[in-house]
């Protein structure tokens, strides 16, 4: 399907009330553009340790609406037809009025039709089937080849969570998981995203498992994944927030009860982590961890041995680092 998208320049101070505005009139899905530094919280749900130095924030926001337009040129806002006219004078009139009571900085407004683009699916191109040492791994719109049925198949789709298994730090946990997962294993896995690390244990024989994550895109991955690999999803148990500093989910997830903790965060996140998760651990649980850039192994290490873990064994991919630690029995 073709989309015109309307692209609004503004300031970075307005970005919200404008996107509340327009959604008022139909205009969803906002596009953000802009040079603001993330937040500890972003970068928490992301899967890089350290990320680039990006340009100085000069305070300039662009925001882009896509509109649906049909074959015969009209386009469908909220299931009505319009034309790009009516969008923009109703784009400006909303403009204009925040002006009265707030700087929204230029306000100008463009429009470029798109190509002919599936926005919700189109990162599919840059992910195909490949191996992790004997395990397959494979998204759902590619099939399991003849010389492959005998292989150890894991069918992921990350959807809008991340985990597929490509990234060196979620292969450092796989490998753990494969070598401390037993059929008595309860799981908890800290960061869950795709589900991968947790499916994957119940594939490798444990008993169950418990996700968290701070994204609720999560479930949803999660249920769709567990159903791909043919899992019974009473297996796995999902629950949205941070364990870190909500006791509400430290309650819900339980103490004393899991054989493996498996993290596959930021090298900072898990140093706040690790005392967390030393009460959620049996005596003699396994803490896998990964997501660390090679400079951080050290913080990680410090951390581990801080809150009273065994250190077992520091695992290294590339320039990632996995560090695996023991609560004393």
């Amino acid at each position: 399907m073709k989309w015109k998208k309307f692209r609004i320049k503004t300031i970075t101070d307005a970005e919200d009330i404008i996107i509340s505005t327009l959604y008022d009139i139909g205009l969803e899905g906002a596009q953000i553009e802009d040079k603001v530094p993330l937040t500890a919280a972003e970068k928490e749900q992301m899967f890089v340790d350290i990320l680039p130095d990006g340009p100085e924030d000069d305070g300039i926001a662009w925001l882009s609406f896509f509109v649906e337009e049909t074959e015969d040129g009209h386009l469908l806002v909220v299931g009505k037809e319009t034309d790009e006219e009516s969008v923009m004078e109703n784009v400006r009139r909303k403009l204009e009025e925040l002006r009265v009571f707030c700087d929204i900085g230029e306000g100008s407004i463009s429009v470029d039709e798109t190509e002919d683009i599936d926005w919700i699916n189109n990162w599919k191109q840059y992910f195909h089937q490949f191996y992790i040492d004997d395990l397959l791994v494979i998204p759902s719109w590619e099939e399991v080849e003849e010389t492959d049925k005998d292989k150890l198949v894991l069918h992921i789709d990350p959807g809008t969570a991340f985990g597929t298994g490509m990234h060196e730090t979620t292969q450092l946990c796989i490998r753990q998981l494969k070598k401390f997962v037993t059929p008595e294993t309860v799981l908890l896995d800290v960061g869950t995203g795709s589900g991968i690390l947790g499916i994957l244990a119940l594939m490798f024989g444990a008993r169950s498992v418990v996700g968290t994550d701070l994204d609720p895109c999560a479930v949803e991955a999660v249920r769709e994944n567990l159903e791909s690999n043919h899992i019974d999803p009473d297996k796995f148990e999902m629950m949205i927030g941070n364990i870190i500093t909500e006791k509400e989910v430290q309650d819900r997830v339980g103490y004393g009860c899991y054989d493996i903790v498996a993290a596959n965060i930021l090298a900072d996140v898990l140093v706040n982590l690790t005392p967390v998760i030393c009460s959620q651990l049996k005596p003699g649980g396994i803490y896998i961890t990964s997501g660390i850039i090679d400079d951080k192994e050290t913080t990680v290490v410090d951390a581990v041995k801080a809150a009273g873990l065994e250190l077992l064994e520091v695992n290294y991919q590339g320039e990632w680092v996995g560090v695996t630690a023991r609560k004393p029995v």
